[in-house]
């Protein structure tokens, strides 16, 4: 089956994964945010294959999260920084992270950590309302773009199908 473009889609979600929705281009910017810059270093952190590793990286600078730079040594070579798009992401990886933790690990497995600049862990990321107090998915709806100019769907009772974010 032949990939179609999602990035004339009117769901945020949809646009935001047809520019870094494969695993190996979040995996890079997860990378980017822990400071690797070069393809090389990117090859032989994540094991991935240099003509994909090629092809993410191309498409990543095509959707303007990474810029090509010269190199911060001086030398010929060029390297990948991320942009204030690609800066962006970061609440997206601690996110996945944070949700990795709670999800797919044992009680006491081992796992890296993130940490703030004093070495404590970070604490887990809250979604406020306007008000400050804390949101969860039962306090939110989706208005599609062609219903925006009326009033917003209501959620679903509890356990049926939502097409939640689209």
């Amino acid at each position: 089956m032949k990939r179609r473009t999602l990035a004339a889609a009117e769901c945020p979600v949809a646009r935001a994964l047809d520019a870094i929705g494969d695993w190996w281009s979040l995996l890079i910017v997860r990378d980017a945010f822990d400071g690797i810059r070069r393809f090389g270093e990117f090859q032989k952190n994540l094991g991935i294959a240099k003509g994909i590793l090629s092809t993410r990286l191309r498409s990543l600078v095509e959707h303007g999260v990474l810029d090509v730079v010269p190199a911060s040594d001086g030398s010929a070579f060029s390297e990948y920084a991320l942009t204030d798009k690609g800066r962006g992401l970061f609440h997206v990886v601690v996110s996945l992270r944070q949700w990795g933790e709670a999800h797919l690990y044992a009680p006491g497995e081992a796992r890296s950590e993130l940490l703030d600049r004093s070495g404590r862990p970070v604490a887990r990321l809250v979604l406020p309302s306007r008000e400050g107090g804390a949101l969860s998915f039962a306090d939110t709806t989706v208005r599609k773009a062609a219903e925006a100019l009326s009033k917003p769907r209501r959620r679903p009772p509890s356990g049926s199908r939502s097409s939640a974010g689209r």
